[in-house]
């Protein structure tokens, strides 16, 4: 996976006068199933979050509320996504580094992810990304 293969999704958008909806279905909307869903708020300025890869997990980033940027790196090429409508989100593979930043005040970040929470399934050491994404590539070659 490259960060070519990280694309905005344009979600359904139902308007109301009264408000609008979204709604999300996995597999229908998205290219996997939901398995968890979470959210993060209240980051205070400056902060960044996320700085990590997955093995196996999709996600999907939507900005519910504000803005933010999403830095994408397959240990060759890098990327920034900026978020900053509801009915938009990032799919972002495995074996892609991500980090959100430039929180706008009162953002949320909802995440819609292919997996349930597994530790293992983390690169949280960028140097044993490298590793991993060079091991990646060599099997495959």
């Amino acid at each position: 996976m490259t960060v070519f293969d990280c694309s905005i999704i344009q979600l359904p958008r139902i308007e109301n006068e009264k408000g609008n909806i979204t709604p999300i279905a996995g597999r229908k909307n998205i290219p996997f199933e939901i398995e968890r869903v979470f959210y993060t708020y209240d980051i205070p300025g400056g902060e960044a979050r996320g700085a990590h890869a997955h093995k196996e997990c999709h996600q999907l980033l939507v900005a519910a509320s504000g803005s933010f940027e999403v830095v994408l790196d397959d240990g060759i090429n890098k990327r920034t996504v900026l978020l900053n409508r509801p009915f938009y989100g990032l799919h972002i593979p495995p074996g892609i580094w991500a980090a959100e930043q430039g929180f706008s005040s009162g953002s949320i970040c909802l995440v819609l992810a292919s997996h349930k929470y597994e530790e293992e399934d983390y690169i949280r050491d960028y140097p044993k990304f490298l590793i991993y994404k060079n091991d990646i590539t060599t099997s495959i070659i």
